[in-house]
């Protein structure tokens, strides 16, 4: 009876290979719409951005190898979808003037609070790790692109609107 088990199992396993999610790798990941086409990027946030940010938050993923076998591949797939929804900065300056303001608001918060980069993606990611440095370094940056929008456009295009129930 075991030994049907074990063979049933092994067969899932190797009929679950045959899975592929669509890859996140995009010929030309920085079209118009990317943030540094309109804002400032100095190289030393472009380092960090690509580092520790991109591989979720951009429309191109460095795979790493153990990311062909499944189950592993549908969670990165399923993974790196909702870090572009939530922010894909090959994308922002798609959305309104008040969204990237508060995503901004949200990469300051997400860093000072230490959700970003996750603790899952820097594990096997060590060059992700953020120092205080680094992490200051992202701070200042989007401070100043928040800064500028502020001076850019009026208060109340800023604020992000709720909906009504």
């Amino acid at each position: 009876m075991k030994k049907k088990i074990l063979i049933g199992i092994a067969l899932v396993v190797v009929l679950a290979q045959l899975y592929r999610p669509e890859q996140n790798i995009s010929a030309t990941p920085a079209g118009e719409f990317d943030i540094a086409k309109k804002y400032n990027v100095p190289q030393n946030v472009q380092q960090i951005l690509d580092v520790a940010c991109y591989d979720c938050h951009s429309n191109n993923t460095r795979y790493p190898w153990y990311a062909n076998i499944q189950p592993v591949a549908s969670f990165m797939a399923n993974h790196v979808d909702e870090g572009k929804h939530e922010l894909n900065f090959n994308e922002f300056t798609k959305r309104r003037v008040a969204i990237q303001n508060h995503k901004l608001e949200e990469v300051i918060e997400m860093i000072k609070e230490g959700e970003m980069p996750i603790s899952s993606y820097t594990i096997t990611h060590t060059d992700a790790r953020l120092t205080t440095e680094q992490k200051q370094t992202l701070i200042n940056w989007a401070t100043s692109i928040m800064d500028t929008l502020k001076a850019t456009y009026p208060a109340d295009s800023l604020v992000l609107k709720r909906k009504r129930a």
